[in-house]
């Protein structure tokens, strides 16, 4: 995996009625923070083909800046990102998950753009992201982040061992 950067972007805001929406049944909503429960974060992972963890969401919530959830307009789960930080300038997009049967209608690429603007918002200077080789397109072309070098230890493989003992 290598780990990269997105700077920050201006955002333009787009004001819908609730009439319009519920009239256009294919109108996703986009919230920042929202109101999302274990159960439909459980949902979501397995509707991709994912390994959920019962429990996963509720501990980690509390290290986020925040998240994306986008709902369709019944108010299903449709997409989630988490933005975690470390406080200041820095923050990390994680865990960017679609819906299995709506995935590559823009979803993700909006999820992503929301998530920008929140973090930048916060003050964040820096939005780091890291994925494997096969979803570079996505993040790289639908969503604009830049190749950067990082460097990355895989934690399950080391030593719990100091040297020093």
């Amino acid at each position: 995996m290598t780990r990269h950067i997105l700077q920050r972007q201006k955002a333009v805001v787009v004001s819908i009625s609730m009439t319009e929406v519920e009239s256009m049944p294919n109108v996703i909503d986009y919230r920042w923070r929202d109101s999302i429960t274990d159960e439909e974060m459980v949902d979501l992972v397995l509707s991709h083909g994912g390994n959920p963890s019962t429990g996963w969401w509720p501990r980690i919530r509390g290290h986020s800046l925040g998240w994306v959830a986008a709902r369709d307009h019944a108010g299903l789960l449709v997409g989630f990102v988490n933005v975690a930080w470390d406080g200041g300038d820095h923050a990390f997009l994680i865990d960017t998950k679609t819906r299995g049967s709506q995935q590559r209608q823009g979803i993700g690429r909006q999820l992503v753009r929301v998530a920008v603007v929140n973090a930048a918002a916060a003050g964040c200077e820096w939005l780091f992201v890291d994925f494997g080789a096969e979803l570079a397109p996505f993040y790289f072309d639908a969503c604009g982040f830049t190749h950067t070098e990082a460097g990355l230890i895989h934690l399950t493989s080391v030593s719990t061992t100091s040297d020093t003992d």
